[in-house]
């Protein structure tokens, strides 16, 4: 998966104001109806490194 992808699906998302960035259910639900299948998979993967992201806003 393209990191730089999933950045920019992220802050989409965070973006749009439509979900606390911290309700990871309701982040992937948005995800998929974007059709961000990439955040998705990186979700279900990379809980760790999305919680870091999301609090530092550095992309690991």
């Amino acid at each position: 998966m393209d990191k730089n992808t999933v950045k920019e699906q992220i802050l989409a998302i965070r973006d749009s104001g439509v979900t606390n960035m911290f309700d990871i259910a309701r982040v992937v639900l948005e995800a998929e109806n974007r059709g961000f299948w990439e955040l998705v998979r990186y979700l279900e993967q990379c809980k760790k490194e999305y919680w870091d992201f999301i609090l530092t806003g550095e992309m690991k």
